[in-house]
């Protein structure tokens, strides 16, 4: 359970990282797929499948929040002595992945389907929270959280093609208007997923109790009253607090920008392959699984985050990004001689830099805590992973629905082989302009993101200066201005009681 005497070995990162084959892998088959084929085949219009996964990711990301602090705070229970307080709900989750399989199966009503994806995407998040945390639980070192967010990113990416290619060989197998296709595909996955996140269970540890947590846990047990009113208010500051650091506000909007335009291009990626570029959902399937490009784009890129840093590593993902997006688009104007051939190597080059995009701002995620705890002098990773969860899930329900309403008011006819000439120039407009606009304003934000390998240094230097007693009159000029940048406070102002 402590960190103590624990290293940071290859074996553990991989371990840790194993959690990520669900985390990339699930919502990449459900993000390419789950539209799809509740529009071909369970009878629903994109309105009413777009709206499942809308309403089920807004709940959850209204549930991730209290998540967040639940396993922030786990500690003080029975269970959280016994188990940890992160680990404990890996343990839970692994079986309930059985839930999975219900998703993707067919003659049943809307209710159903509502219901079922709703409690898998809550499953997802009460595992995928507090194992977020655990990278800065278990190490404070910078290059071992590298190296462990960088295998759990090859993983991902495993994930990731195996979350299409998999599908693809059993599309290809029943044939495209075979459902079952669909069904195992989800029956493999929630098997693999659940034996994944055990194994991840066992190889993790979390950070020793520190004596504030243990003076708190005392104060709680000598408690006879419940919570107040003021205390729920007092959580709720505590979230909204977290957008008052600079680097996080800047973070976030890397983050859900980039992310967001992703999840638009595989909502509508096999739509535009059918209906647009005039080729099957299998060969759409197969340039989906070019995402196995992202293993070793992700290796390279855990190398480059340390040699260039995050903000070089931003501007080069994409601009790249939205030149892979153009050529799809101008592949759907011109149709070319060779198409295939095309459109295979625009996948590699646009998967390359998508797994970089995914990379670089979970590689940053386990450094903002260390800026906040400069401010609020604790130590808040499951507060501001909720909160990422939170704000992500909620762009992401937002951004489906939007493509589901614009689809149907497109004029798009469910399970219809062939669609009128409007819906399918809306279809490329949907991918054209939601892609590469977003990937634009991620573009410009990267060139204000000043978070780094140097700067996070000074900082964790200064946070151990005053921890030891350091005076805040000693402080010299460059570590002040840094402090200054990254939390977006004067330096007059951290380091206090009750700052936030």
């Amino acid at each position: 359970m402590s960190r103590k005497d624990k290293k940071i070995t290859l074996p553990v990162c991989i371990g840790y990282g194993l959690v990520d084959l669900m985390g990339g892998g699930a919502f990449t088959i459900i993000g390419a797929f789950l539209l799809f084929f509740y529009t071909t085949f369970c009878g629903l219009t994109p309105i009413e499948g777009a709206s499942i996964v809308a309403i089920a990711r807004f709940v959850d990301a209204v549930a991730s929040l209290f998540i967040g602090s639940i396993s922030d705070n786990f500690y003080k229970t029975k269970l959280g002595k016994m188990f940890g307080r992160r680990r404990f709900f890996l343990l839970i989750g692994a079986p309930l992945m059985a839930v999975y399989v219900l998703i993707w199966t067919i003659g049943m009503g809307y209710w159903f389907y509502l219901s079922c994806y709703l409690l898998f995407e809550i499953i997802a998040a009460m595992i995928l929270i507090p194992w977020e945390t655990l990278p800065t639980e278990m190490t404070t070192d910078f290059g071992d959280r590298t190296k462990i967010s960088t295998c759990r990113l090859v993983i991902s990416s495993l994930g990731q093609f195996l979350g299409t290619f998999v599908p693809a060989q059993l599309i290809g197998h029943f044939g495209q208007k075979n459902p079952y296709a669909y069904f195992y595909n989800g029956l493999f996955f929630a098997v693999l997923y659940a034996i994944c996140i055990f194994i991840t269970y066992k190889v993790t540890w979390e950070r020793e109790i520190t004596p504030a947590m243990e003076q708190e846990l005392l104060e709680r047990e000598n408690s006879k009253g419940g919570r107040s009113f003021g205390d729920y208010l007092k959580v709720l500051g505590e979230y909204v607090s977290t957008f008052k650091l600079k680097c996080f506000r800047k973070h976030l909007g890397l983050y859900l920008l980039s992310f967001t335009a992703g999840d638009i291009f595989n909502a509508v990626f096999l739509f535009f392959c059918v209906y647009n570029l005039k080729v099957s959902s299998s060969v759409g399937a197969y340039l989906l699984s070019f995402s196995i490009i992202g293993i070793p784009g992700t290796i390279i890129g855990g190398v480059l985050f340390l040699k260039l840093g995050p903000t070089k590593l931003y501007k080069i993902t994409y601009t790249f990004m939205i030149l892979s997006v153009l050529a799809y688009y101008g592949v759907y104007l011109f149709n070319p001689e060779g198409k295939t051939a095309i459109l295979l190597g625009i996948s590699i080059v646009y998967f390359a830099f998508r797994s970089l995009a995914v990379l670089t701002p979970w590689t940053v995620f386990p450094f903002i805590p260390d800026v906040d705890e400069i401010v609020s002098m604790k130590r808040r990773e499951g507060l501001f992973a909720a909160v990422m969860t939170f704000t992500r899930k909620s762009t992401v329900a937002l951004a489906t629905f939007l493509i589901g309403v614009v689809l149907q008011e497109g004029g798009f006819v469910k399970g219809q082989d062939v669609q009128s000439p409007q819906t399918v120039q809306i279809i490329g407009y949907v991918l054209l302009i939601g892609c590469v606009g977003l990937f634009a304003l991620s573009l410009i934000l990267a060139f204000t993101f000043k978070l780094n390998k140097e700067t996070h240094k000074i900082l964790i230097d200064e946070v151990e200066r005053l921890k030891n007693g350091g005076s805040k009159n000693d402080v010299d000029q460059e570590t002040k201005q840094v402090v200054e940048d990254l939390t977006g406070y004067k330096y007059e102002s951290v380091w206090k009681e009750n700052a936030i």
